[in-house]
């Protein structure tokens, strides 16, 4: 049977819950009966709906997904990037970026929709930044990371595993951690889509209820306080529980002496609150600076077993659903004498060998993470060097070969030297987790590299779905000698 075109749209009253759908809602296809935002336009697009279907409009077949959200179409062979649509599907499209090499898309109608289109649980889905996959089901964004991974590793030249093993978890209120922006009314937001203008928000169903409960109590309370306590930004940090919460404010100029004000009002309708920080925004190119603390300046999360201190500021891996088996893909299976965890962060890794390692070398640089690790390892075989991996690895490590290597680095990756100094070492098992595919290709391509005389070979890997609903996507290697 024919099916009738689709338009992308669909909203919610502000505040509504999100939504729920069984697999007969998911099936169904048909546009939503509030599917134009109060000025006539679309809810995905921005577009006047009497712009579908406009002259300018171009018929596309997507093709598949590409890293950063969008998914591949072609016109006259050339390159279109269109997001918000599936593989598969036909869409009417309008050209908004043109550059030499490839096009940007925005999509006015989808013509004929894959049966893997959903319903977005989210009524902010399509303006808002955050979330790029959730018109999917689940399954089919797994299916789109691991496509993604491996032609991502096979066009750096390195060559996968026929098995990418994966891990995945609840793919909804995962996140730990949120980051909130402000509109000029002083409601709380992502940053859009297409923009950097923030998007309000009266829900966010990937991340913790706590989170997001707390962040527009904090914004009710910030814009009382306006006059006196100007915030730009907000963070929140909570553990797995939802029974602790870290708040970071952070505020253009002043306003200092009404923090105690603020986290007062604050702790009255969330009683979970342990700690706020205050900060200024830092000058151009640099990190805002503390400038007042009320309460605990850390809590604790469990994970894996053990109590581990976070910091106010410090990284801790985001998906409470999925950190114990990420934990175990990364430590499980292996022991010796000397391990050494690079990029250490608070321990989450180094905690873990201590079990298994006659002795752990915790290497870190970020000064939010240092006293907690150090903490996070008292009692154990583990020492913390405050240092940044490249510089350990120049003044030769420990000065004696480890059995284990862990890197866990920012999306930047290990970089050339790091990567040699790496093979120069050559450890007999090194595990990498990585938040990048480009940049681990470009790594794994150098510390596989026979000229280089290690002999690494990848044993194993796995996706970590740390993200779902987004493209972002953790991956594991094992690599031996």
């Amino acid at each position: 049977m024919k099916k009738r075109p689709q338009r992308i749209g669909g909203k919610q009253p502000a505040g509504a819950k999100a939504l729920h759908h069984s697999a007969a809602d998911s099936a169904r296809l048909e546009p939503r009966p509030d599917a134009r935002l109060p000025n006539g336009r679309n809810r995905l697009t921005g577009r006047p709906e009497s712009a579908v279907g406009t002259p300018s409009s171009r018929l596309v077949r997507i093709e598949k997904p590409i890293y950063g959200g969008a998914f591949l179409a072609r016109l006259a062979g050339k390159a279109v990037f269109v997001p918000l649509a599936l593989p598969g599907e036909q869409a009417r499209v309008r050209i908004v970026g043109d550059k030499r090499d490839y096009a940007s898309a925005e999509v006015e109608e989808i013509v004929a929709p894959s049966e893997l289109r959903v319903m977005p649980h989210c009524p902010h889905f399509g303006a808002c930044g955050g979330c790029q996959y959730q018109h999917a089901k689940y399954a089919a964004q797994l299916s789109y990371k691991q496509e993604i991974l491996r032609e991502t590793l096979e066009r750096g030249g390195v060559c996968a595993p026929e098995d990418i093993a994966v891990l995945a978890g609840e793919p909804w209120a995962y996140r730990n951690r949120i980051r909130l922006a402000f509109d000029a009314k002083g409601n709380p937001g992502y940053r859009s889509r297409r923009s950097h203008a923030v998007t309000p928000i009266a829900e966010c169903p990937i991340a913790a209820p706590l989170l997001v409960r707390s962040g527009i109590a904090a914004a009710g309370i910030l814009r009382e306080l306006r006059g006196n306590l100007r915030a730009s930004e907000i963070s929140l940090f909570c553990d797995a529980a939802e029974t602790a919460l870290l708040v970071g404010v952070t505020v253009a100029g002043g306003g200092k002496g009404r923090l105690d004000d603020f986290a007062r009002a604050l702790a009255a309708p969330i009683p979970e609150l342990q700690g706020v920080e205050l900060m200024a925004e830092g000058h151009k190119g640099q990190a805002p600076r503390s400038i007042a603390q009320w309460g605990a300046h850390s809590l604790l999360y469990r994970a894996a077993g053990v109590d581990y201190r976070v910091d106010q500021g410090a990284f801790f891996q985001v998906n409470r659903w999925l950190v114990d088996l990420l934990v175990a893909r990364v430590t499980s299976h292996v022991r010796g004498d000397l391990a050494w965890d690079l990029f250490s962060g608070v321990g989450l890794f180094a905690r873990q060998l201590a079990e298994s390692f006659g002795r752990v070398v915790a290497v870190e640089s970020a000064p939010a993470s240092i006293a907690a690790l150090a903490h996070n390892l008292r009692g154990t075989c583990g020492s913390v060097v405050k240092a940044s991996a490249l510089d350990f690895l120049r003044r030769g490590g420990t000065g004696e070969p480890p059995d284990l290597i862990v890197v866990d680095p920012p999306r930047t990756g290990l970089g050339a030297e790091v990567t040699t100094l790496l093979a120069e070492i050559a450890a007999p098992e090194l595990v990498y987790v990585s938040c990048d595919p480009a940049t681990l290709a470009r790594d794994l391509h150098a510390l596989i590299d026979a000229r280089f005389g290690t002999n690494y070979v990848i044993e194993q890997i796995t996706l970590a779905d740390l993200f779902p609903q987004t493209f972002h996507l953790e991956t594991v290697v094992r690599l031996r000698r």
